[in-house]
């Protein structure tokens, strides 16, 4: 039988079908008294009306494939088979719906005979999708039914089957974020730390580009203090596309083995800024309530200073900690010369105010946990990774550029010219 296909054309209107409800919506009539008299939601009518639309489809779908239905016994090879009580997914909710069946003639156990536009309601389901965005919106599992409209036919959304829907849809969101490709991408800066959910720690890789536009990376579980899992990130990161042989700047918070993994994927000649917020917050653990602001202003200021004089003036204050708090001082000196990296650069300060420090990245990292702050139990590592991951991609659709963008040409200049003088001194000294 020659199947017909139509097509919506005015997807946005709907003057036609009203038009023509108008004209034969005589069915309409005892809903429009019960309306006016209030007897009736609105919810109420859009759900009866849109139940008997899906069912008239599927009828109509099963008409294509069997031919019209007639009394008594039938001639075709496929016939119809009674009716079945199922479910449609909606974007918020399931509908309980009446379909037909339909069977094949003949013995054998596969019989049945899908119906097209049903199976197309089946793969075109967005209830996954739309579920996650609402609970990363800040709703829990336990009030989600509350904010479900009460439809007449509508089929309860468990809180079981809410966390099904979920865990599917956050797994896909992990899945196509850790396969992302990079090719093509930019990547003039790399920003690299850790957040932690309970005893689970996640490492964060955030790109920005040379219009100073922000790019997910990649994530791992794992500490930022861990090489091999930090190393296994930027390997990844790599292998997807990331070109190795670029010059590039990375900014991390601190960790000798970010340092180390670095170097070990991308090779030495790339320049590592540590983050100052890290510094001071590290300093300062060691210090009594009192010392606070004094050790944090000398350090601010010193920051503000080329590299030399700045590290000149930090090594006197650690000298002077070191009399009464020596851990202090310590902390102090460690990483000193990976704090001034950006002005050994000579960037311009706008641009230095987003370099300094991983804030870039710690702003998504405070949104994760805003959009996580309702989960009281982190049952594994890989339910970690799914939250964590679905929250960053909604995230990123609302990332800013980076302050200081348009002089971002300048950084990458300075990159440039110091990987050409390392290649001049390399070949002068194979000479």
């Amino acid at each position: 039988m020659q199947q017909t296909t139509y097509q919506i054309t005015d997807k946005t209107g709907s003057h036609k079908l009203t038009e023509f409800l108008c004209q034969e919506g005589q069915f309409l009539l005892p809903m429009v008294e019960l309306i006016s008299g209030a007897e009736m939601a609105v919810d109420e009518l859009i759900a009866v009306t849109g139940r008997a639309a899906i069912e008239a489809v599927l009828t109509l779908s099963a008409q294509e494939v069997a031919g019209p239905k007639h009394p008594g016994k039938q001639a075709g090879e496929i016939t119809w088979y009674g009716r079945q009580k199922t479910t449609i997914a909606l974007s918020e909710r399931k509908l309980r719906v009446e379909k037909p069946r339909l069977r094949r003639k003949g013995s054998g156990v596969d019989k049945e005979v899908a119906i097209p536009a049903y199976e197309a309601m089946l793969g075109n389901s967005r209830l996954g999708r739309r579920i996650l965005e609402i609970l990363l919106a800040g709703v829990s599992t336990r009030n989600y039914r509350k904010i479900l409209p009460e439809m007449a036919e509508t089929v309860a959304v468990s809180k079981s089957n809410l966390s099904r829907e979920f865990i599917d849809a956050s797994e896909q969101t992990l899945k196509d974020l850790c396969e992302r490709r990079l090719e093509g991408k930019d990547i003039l800066i790399v920003y690299l730390d850790g957040i932690q959910f309970g005893q689970t720690h996640v490492i964060v890789a955030l790109g920005v580009d040379a219009q100073g536009y922000k790019h997910v990376l990649g994530l791992r579980e794992g500490s930022s203090e861990n090489a091999t899992v930090v190393k296994d990130l930027l390997a990844d990161i790599v292998a997807r596309g990331l070109e190795v042989g670029r010059r590039r700047l990375f900014v991390i918070d601190g960790s000798k083995a970010l340092c180390k993994a670095i170097d070990e994927v991308f090779g030495t000649n790339n320049p590592i800024q540590r983050c100052r917020n890290h510094k001071i917050r590290n300093v300062l653990d060691y210090l009594p309530q009192d010392r606070h602001e004094t050790v944090r202003c000398a350090m601010k200021a010193a920051f503000q200073l080329s590299a030399d004089q700045g590290i000149a003036k930090l090594k006197k204050l650690s000298e002077w900690l070191m009399q009464e708090h020596p851990s202090a001082g310590e902390s102090l000196l460690e990483g000193l010369e990976e704090m001034f990296t950006i002005n050994r650069l000579e960037l311009p300060s706008a641009l230095r105010r987003c370099l300094a420090s991983t804030n870039v990245i710690e702003s998504p990292n405070a949104g994760i946990r805003q959009k996580t702050g309702r989960v009281t139990r982190w049952r594994d590592g890989q339910m970690v990774l799914r939250w964590t991951a679905s929250a960053l991609v909604v995230l990123e659709k609302r990332m800013r550029r980076i302050m200081g963008h348009q002089q971002l040409w300048i950084l990458a200049a300075k990159l440039q010219d110091q990987e050409d003088e390392q290649t001049v001194a390399t070949k002068i000294k194979s000479a």
